[in-house]
């Protein structure tokens, strides 16, 4: 028989036990998550509480040691806080951040919103080779080359998409910014960049203008929009309210784009060129070695976030050369960790696990392998490493036959593998499918014939976590939609910044980033769960279903202040009325995300649970989610 999810008190013994009371410097809990700071982490106990029964991961993020539970953190807490000496002076505080986290940070929340735009149009020049290849005189007809232009266009204005989510995250005036980068894509500019290059001189205030373009670069606009912010804030501190509106802008401006075109703009190419020459440098002396780096430890460095800082160094080989290495054997990694999945998938015994590993693989395909790693091989360890072993392998034979791609392709995998053919190089592709075969081979083989550590214990873990769920309702319900609780565009939830909530863990669902301050009922039911941050409000459904609704990410460090309950916990509601009053402005002004993850917390009782209407706006009385 499983130990009991709901048995709190024994759950929290054990965290201490493992982890040492003495070693504990302060505790404080969100609405997911058992948040630690430790004096240090032994060893081993990651591995100890992430097996616990009621412990869904364990992530140290931020120097903190968070335990992830769900919906009955609170519950756990307060067995916990009876266990260990925890004074007033040992409230939880949120340590800075490294100039490092900062940088992939921003990256992050940069490149995330638009990534599956820049996916898209990826896919689609793909579609465009595949179509010369079969017909080639296709490649004469206007039709192709509209859609050649259609998939060009968002590399080409790239920096007016950086210059939409910097501005957000540096919290500057969008309107300013697009301007700004919308003169480093201007014709003019790339008219009078040509006739640099030719051997013209033009000159701006005396100083010589660079040959540099900006149409598909990143370091550029992301630093002029950063510095942006700085101008803007300084200037409008110094300006009357009368001419701010008019003057903010222009002065921005006037000095913003000069100072690109001559200094930051120069500079940051150089600069990114160095980086993308250096890795190829690396490439052309030694492949094997650049490759097995690649596709070895690329999964890794997902999981540390670290990833996004990359992108750079493939814009920049795709502006300077047309095609970028780095991305093929990206593809092999990703596509070895979801082989890895698809293993595990094969050799589980338990039902709910080849679930989840189906259902992982089938989201892996496209190149988003977040719910495959925290779902399912890092869950076990041994599958990560077969991944990881197998994307080595494979990018290591992938490289004597030099693969490149030809075409971005915003989220790499098996399905954009094609951005690898070029007629003149035809070993290229030829090489990534060899590479991509070794890989797959090599991670479901090593699955099958070492096993991936599937134990009773663990298979009654999640069963136990299943059963114990509650509100579950005792025949699955069928074509249930729940409105939005909130106004805002929606995203979905593997966009989130977060991998607790991206992987899926917590539960199926959405994310909304909000235009309004207010959460509203999305049906009738009783208040599950509060907060003491109030961050967060946990909600069962008449029907059983149960809802999380998470206002913003790392929000628990604003200690309620921008947050005010309208109703308490055990409080009955009906659908439309108000749950939860927030203030957006002050949640920006902190540096925080506002993005409020929507999630069904007891998924495992549902057949399936579909989004709707992601990547638009939404108005309250709207469907999001879909139950079966």
């Amino acid at each position: 028989m499983a130990e009991k999810v709901r048995d709190y008190k024994k759950l929290a013994q054990t965290i201490v036990d493992i982890i040492g009371a003495d070693n504990i410097v302060s505790a404080g809990h969100c609405a997911t998550r058992l948040r630690l700071v430790l004096k240090e982490t032994p060893a081993d106990a990651k591995e100890k509480i992430s097996a616990l029964p009621g412990v869904i991961t364990v992530v140290e993020n931020g120097g903190q040691f968070q335990i992830v539970i769900g919906p009955h953190v609170v519950e756990v807490y307060n067995e916990f806080k009876n266990l260990v000496d925890l004074s007033e002076s040992n409230n939880l505080e949120t340590e800075k951040k490294s100039i490092m986290s900062r940088v992939i940070a921003t990256m992050s929340a940069v490149f995330a919103p638009f990534i599956y735009i820049l996916a898209a149009a990826g896919l689609l020049q793909g579609l465009l080779i595949l179509s010369k290849l079969a017909f080639p005189t296709f490649e004469a007809t206007g039709t192709y080359k509209i859609f050649d232009m259609i998939s060009w266009a968002p590399f080409t204005f790239l920096p007016i998409l950086i210059a939409i989510t910097a501005s957000k995250h540096f919290k500057t005036n969008t309107y300013i910014a697009i301007a700004c980068c919308a003169a480093l894509v201007s014709p003019t500019l790339a008219e009078l960049t040509q006739q640099v290059a030719s051997g013209k001189a033009i000159d701006l205030f005396g100083l010589p203008l660079s040959q540099t373009t900006y149409t598909s670069s990143v370091l550029p606009p992301l630093i002029l929009v950063w510095i942006l912010s700085y101008v803007e804030r300084f200037v409008e501190k110094r300006l009357p309210g009368v001419v701010k509106q008019l003057f903010t802008p222009l002065i921005c401006l006037v000095l913003m784009v000069p100072l690109t075109l001559l200094v930051l703009g120069p500079a940051s190419s150089v600069v990114a060129a160095g980086i993308a020459n250096g890795y190829n440098w690396l490439v052309q002396v030694a492949p094997p070695l650049a490759a097995l780096i690649i596709g070895g430890f690329w999964q890794v460095f997902v999981i540390f976030g670290v990833h996004w800082g990359i992108t750079p160094v493939i814009m920049a080989n795709f502006d300077m050369y047309g095609r970028d290495s780095f991305q093929a054997f990206q593809t092999i990694a990703v596509t070895a960790q979801v082989a890895a999945t698809l293993g595990v998938f094969l050799k589980a015994n338990s039902k709910e696990l080849k679930n989840v590993s189906l259902s992982a693989v089938i989201t892996g395909l496209f190149g988003i392998t977040e719910p495959a790693i925290y779902g399912v091989t890092l869950r076990f360890k041994r599958p990560f490493i077969y991944g990881c072993v197998a994307g080595g392998v494979g990018a290591v034979v992938a490289s004597f036959f030099e693969p490149y791609y030809f075409a971005y392709a915003g989220l790499p995998s098996i399905l954009t593998s094609v951005n690898a053919i070029d007629p003149k190089m035809p070993m290229s592709f030829i090489g990534l499918v060899i590479g991509l075969g070794v890989a797959i081979v090599t991670a479901i083989a090593l699955n099958l014939i070492f096993g991936f550590g599937e134990t009773p214990a663990k298979d009654e873990k999640i069963k136990a976590q299943v059963e114990d769920a509650p509100g579950t309702p005792v025949e699955v319900l069928k074509n249930v939609a729940i409105s939005s609780p909130l106004q805002g565009e929606v995203m979905p939830l593997s966009q989130v910044p977060d991998e607790v909530f991206s992987s899926g863990m917590m539960g199926q669902g959405v994310a909304i980033m909000p235009t309004d301050n207010k959460v509203y009922a999305p049906f009738d039911g009783k208040v599950a769960m509060v907060t003491g941050s109030k961050h967060a409000i946990g909600l069962t459904a008449d029907n059983g279903i149960e809802l999380l609704i998470h206002v913003g990410l790392d929000t628990v460090q604003l200690n309620g202040a921008p947050f005010n309950y309208k109703v308490a916990e055990g409080d009955r509601f009906k659908a439309g009325d108000v749950l939860l009053e927030f203030d957006l402005v002050a949640i920006k002004q902190a540096d925080l995300s506002p993005i409020t993850p929507i999630i069904v917390t007891n998924s495992a009782a549902y057949a399936m649970i579909t989004p709707e209407n992601e990547l638009k706006n939404i108005n309250t009385n709207e469907p999001i989610l879909q139950i079966n």
